[in-house]
C-alpha cells in the first residue's frame, strides 16, 4: 500500500490516496506514478448548466454558468480573441510558446511508469502523440538509455476511429495472473479532459476492447474487481444516486453479462455525505474489502465486508486508516487520546489488523510531527515501510522493518534539500517478487532536473534509471529560504530562485507563487518551462509556503480552513511585504499566480492589498464563495471553506469572497483569468462572472478560456503550451522593464 499526498494544486475529495499530483501541476512537477494500487478516486458527473437553486436575485451574471451556453459561449470567444490579440502580438511570443512546447514535447523527459505483473506501463505524450501513447516494457529494457517500448493503446488513433477527443483517465486492474502478467482493466477515457469519464473493459494482452465487457457511461465513476465477472460500481445510477456534492453516494454489485440496471445496491452514503466508494485488498492472506463513506473532504466512516456482514471500523472520524498485510496503519489529523497516552495530530501509528479489529489500541508510533517536521508520505514494500518526512519543506527519507515484535528505523541516505518521491515496487498479488524490496525514488529541486533512482530497502545504494535534462542553463542562478512574518507574528517560510545576476534592487520582475489549503504542499520542483519563459530570462519565482497547505502537516492547515482562512492570505501578504522589503522586488515588478484553491487566493489577496502587485494570473480559479456549494464539486470543500447558506459562516466567508468584494472605483492590479470549459471540478462561471462584473466596473483584465482541458486548463501539450505562453506574455508585459 501507498500513500502520498499531492504536490500541486487540487481540489479532490480525501481518500486513502494513492496517487500524486494533478492534471494542473503538469507541467510544474515531474508526476511519478505509484505502482500495483488501483485509482480509487471517484469525481462527479459533468455538469452543463448550475443546479436548480435559489440564487442572489442581485446577480446578472447567472447566464455565465450555462457551460455550453451559446450566449456564454460568444461571450468567451469575444473575450478569448481580444486576449489572444493583445498577448500573441508581443515580440517573441511565438518563440516563448515553440519553447515551452519544446519542452512539454521533450523525448528526453522520465518516462515515468506504474508496474502491473511483469511490465511497466507508461503514459507518453509528444508532438506526434499528443493525447498519449500508452505503452509498457520490462525492467531491464527500462534500464537502457532507450528502452523498447510495446505500444497497448495509442489514445490519438483511438479518438480518431471514434470520432471522440479521448484522454486518458487511467486504468483499474484485475490483477496479475500465476505467471505475473496482468491483462483484464477497466480504462477511464474522459471526453476533452473532463473529470467525467466513459469506463470500458480492455485487454492489455490482445490490446482490444472487450466485447460486450463492462461498459460505463459518461459520469464520475468509481470502479473496483471483485473477480473476473463482478465489480464493485459507485456511479451515477439515476434520481437518488449521487450525494449534493454530485458524486457516487451508491456502490453496487455488478455481474457480468448482465445490464448495470440489475446491479445490486450493497452500500450506500448519505445525500449530503461527499462520495462512497469500496475497495479490494487481494492480498493472499490477507483479503479484505471495505466500504467507505466520506463524510465531507476529511472525515470517512469505513466498514469491513465479513461474510455478508458490514462490520463498522472504530477509528477517528478524520484519521486516515488502512491496512498492511497483518498490521494497521493510522494516521492522525487530530489528537488521539488513549487512556493515559495522547496521539498527537500527524503521528502515523502502526498495530496488529486482528487486534484492532476486536478493540485493542496498542500502537507503535513511526512518526510523530515536531514544529518543523510532517510526514510527507509512505509507501510499502513486501517487508518495510518508507517514510517520506517534510522538514523545513525539504525531504528524508526513513525506513522502517518490523523483527520480532519490534520496529526498527534507519535514516536513508537521500539528496537534501529537494524534494523526495518513494514508490514501493513491491506487487502483493505475486506468489514470488523478485521486486519485493525495491521502490523508485525521484528527486527533484529547484535547479537540478529530476532524477529516477532504484533503490532496495537496507541499503543506501540506488541504480539512477532516468534523469531529465537540463531545459535551462542555472549556471548563476540559486535557490533561498525565507520567512516572512504574518499578521499575527507566525512565521512563514518561502522560497527565492533568483535567475542569474540578479541582485535585491527592488527592481526585480518577480512572480509569487501560492496555495495554501486541502493540506496540499508546496514542495521544491524543476520546471524547464519556468527556467526557459521566467527565471532563464531573468524572472524572480518565489514559492510561498503559506498556512492552510500541508508543509507542517495538518495543524499547519487547521490554521487557515473556515472561520480561519483569512490567515492564508494574511501570510501570502506577509511573503509580498518581506520580498518587497528585502528589495528583492517592489509593487510595480512584483505579480502573483495561483490555480483552483490557489485562484481564489490570489483573487481575495489583489482585492485585499491591490498595492502590492501589478499583475496577477488567476487559474480554473473559486471566485464567488456565495454559490460555490451549488456548482459542481463545491459542495465537497464546505469542511475547507463553510457553507454560505448558514449566515455565521456566510459571516466569514463573504469577507473575502472575491465576486462580492470586487468594488468599482478602486485600482486593483490587472488581471488575467485562465479557466476552461471543460473544467467539471471547479464550474468555470466562477472565472466568467468575476471577469464580466470587473468589466462592468471598468477595471483593467484579460480572459482566456479554453475549450477543452478539465481541471488542468489543457487537454494536450499544444493546449498547453498556448495557455502557458499566454501567462508568462501576460507577466512580462506587466512587470518586465523592456
Amino acid at each position: 500500500m501507498t500513500r502520498l499526498r499531492t504536490t500541486a494544486s487540487t481540489l479532490l475529495p480525501r481518500r486513502r490516496l494513492l496517487q500524486a499530483g494533478t492534471a494542473l501541476a503538469a507541467s510544474r512537477t515531474a508526476q511519478l506514478v505509484l505502482p500495483t494500487l488501483p485509482l480509487l478516486l471517484p469525481t462527479p458527473a459533468m455538469s452543463q448548466s448550475p443546479a436548480a437553486t435559489p440564487v442572489t436575485p442581485t446577480d446578472p451574471y447567472l447566464w455565465l454558468e450555462d457551460v455550453q451556453g451559446e450566449r456564454a459561449l460568444a461571450w468567451v470567444r469575444e473575450r478569448n480573441e481580444q486576449s489572444e490579440a493583445e498577448l500573441q502580438a508581443r515580440p517573441g511570443f511565438d518563440q516563448m510558446r515553440n519553447d515551452i512546447r519544446a519542452v512539454l514535447d521533450s523525448k528526453e523527459q522520465i518516462p515515468y511508469v506504474q508496474r502491473r505483473g511483469n511490465f511497466f506501463y507508461n503514459l507518453w505524450k509528444d508532438a506526434a502523440n499528443p493525447r498519449g501513447l500508452w505503452r509498457r516494457t520490462s525492467l531491464a529494457e527500462y534500464r537502457k538509455q532507450q528502452p523498447a517500448w510495446e505500444t497497448v493503446l495509442d489514445l490519438d488513433a483511438l479518438g480518431k476511429a471514434e470520432k471522440e477527443n479521448w484522454v486518458w483517465g487511467g486504468a483499474t486492474w484485475l490483477g496479475p495472473d500465476a505467471q505475473g502478467l496482468c491483462s483484464r482493466c477497466l480504462l477511464s477515457l474522459s471526453r476533452g479532459g473532463a473529470d467525467a469519464s466513459v469506463v470500458r473493459e480492455f485487454d492489455a494482452s490482445s490490446k482490444r476492447f472487450i466485447d460486450n465487457g463492462f461498459v460505463l457511461p459518461e459520469a464520475k465513476s468509481s470502479v473496483e474487481w471483485i473477480d473476473i465477472d463482478h465489480l464493485y460500481v459507485a456511479t451515477d445510477f439515476g434520481p437518488g444516486s449521487m450525494t449534493e456534492s454530485g458524486y457516487p453516494r451508491v456502490v453496487k454489485r455488478w455481474q457480468r453479462g448482465l445490464p448495470l440496471a440489475t446491479a445490486r445496491t450493497v452500500f450506500e452514503a448519505e445525500v449530503k455525505d461527499v462520495y462512497a466508494y469500496a475497495s479490494v485488498d487481494k492480498t493472499p492472506g490477507y483479503e479484505r474489502t471495505l466500504f467507505v463513506r466520506a463524510l465531507d473532504f476529511y472525515n470517512t466512516r469505513m466498514q469491513l465486508l465479513q461474510g455478508d456482514r458490514l462490520v463498522p471500523i472504530d477509528k477517528p472520524s478524520d484519521a486516515q486508516l488502512s491496512f498492511w498485510r497483518e498490521r494497521v496503519l493510522v494516521e492522525l489529523r487530530s489528537d488521539w487520546k488513549l487512556g493515559e497516552t495522547t496521539w498527537p495530530r500527524g503521528s502515523l501509528l502502526v498495530g496488529d489488523a486482528k487486534a484492532y479489529l476486536k478493540g485493542e489500541r496498542k500502537f507503535t508510533a513511526l512518526f510523530t510531527p515536531t514544529a518543523s517536521r510532517s510526514l510527507a508520505g509512505f509507501t510499502a514494500t513486501r517487508g518495510s515501510l518508507l517514510l517520506t518526512v517534510s522538514d523545513n519543506v525539504a525531504s528524508r527519507l526513513e525506513e522502517w522493518t518490523p523483527s520480532a515484535g519490534r520496529w526498527t528505523k534507519r535514516d536513508v541516505k537521500a539528496p537534501y534539500p529537494g524534494t523526495l518521491s518513494a514508490g514501493a515496487l513491491h506487487d502483493p498479488l505475486l506468489k514470488t517478487d523478485a521486486l519485493a524490496e525495491a521502490y523508485l525514488l525521484n528527486v527533484a529541486d529547484f535547479l537540478q532536473p529530476d532524477s529516477l533512482q532504484l533503490g532496495r530497502t537496507g541499503s543506501d545504494e540506488r541504480e539512477q534509471l532516468k534523469s531529465r535534462p537540463a531545459f535551462y542553463d542555472a549556471t548563476g542562478m540559486r535557490a533561498e529560504q525565507f520567512f516572512a512574518t504574518s499578521q499575527d507574528g507566525t512565521r512563514v517560510p518561502y522560497f527565492v530562485i533568483w535567475p542569474k545576476g540578479a541582485k535585491a534592487d527592488g527592481d526585480n520582475p518577480t512572480l509569487l507563487y501560492g496555495y495554501g489549503g486541502f493540506e496540499v504542499p508546496l514542495n521544491p520542483w524543476y520546471s524547464g518551462v519556468q527556467g526557459r519563459a521566467w527565471t532563464g530570462l531573468g524572472g524572480v519565482f518565489v514559492l510561498a509556503n503559506i498556512r492552510g497547505g500541508g508543509e507542517f502537516g495538518p495543524g499547519w492547515h487547521q490554521s487557515a480552513i473556515k472561520a480561519l482562512k483569512q490567515k492564508s492570505y494574511d501570510d501570502f501578504a506577509a511573503v509580498a511585504e518581506d520580498l518587497i522589503a528585502r528589495k528583492i522586488t517592489s509593487p510595480r515588478r512584483l505579480g502573483i499566480q495561483g490555480g483552483s484553491n490557489g485562484g481564489l487566493l490570489v483573487g481575495a489577496v489583489m482585492l485585499q492589498r491591490p498595492e502590492l502587485f501589478n499583475a496577477v494570473v488567476c487559474q480554473v480559479p473559486l471566485l464567488d464563495m456565495q454559490r460555490y456549494h451549488k456548482l459542481l464539486a463545491g459542495a465537497s470543500w464546505m469542511a475547507e471553506y463553510g457553507d454560505p447558506d448558514k449566515p455565521d459562516e456566510w459571516r466569514y466567508i463573504s469577507a473575502y469572497s472575491p465576486y462580492q468584494n470586487v468594488k468599482a472605483g478602486k485600482t486593483y492590479p490587472k488581471v488575467l483569468f485562465v479557466t476552461s470549459t471543460r473544467d467539471d471540478r471547479v464550474h468555470p462561471g466562477h472565472a466568467r462572472k468575476m471577469a464580466a462584473r470587473m468589466l462592468e466596473q471598468g477595471h483593467p483584465l484579460l480572459y482566456w478560456e479554453n475549450i477543452e482541458g478539465g481541471h488542468g486548463g489543457a487537454a494536450d501539450n499544444g493546449q498547453r503550451a498556448q495557455m502557458t505562453a499566454l501567462e508568462y506574455a501576460f507577466l512580462w508585459k506587466q512587470l518586465g522593464k523592456g
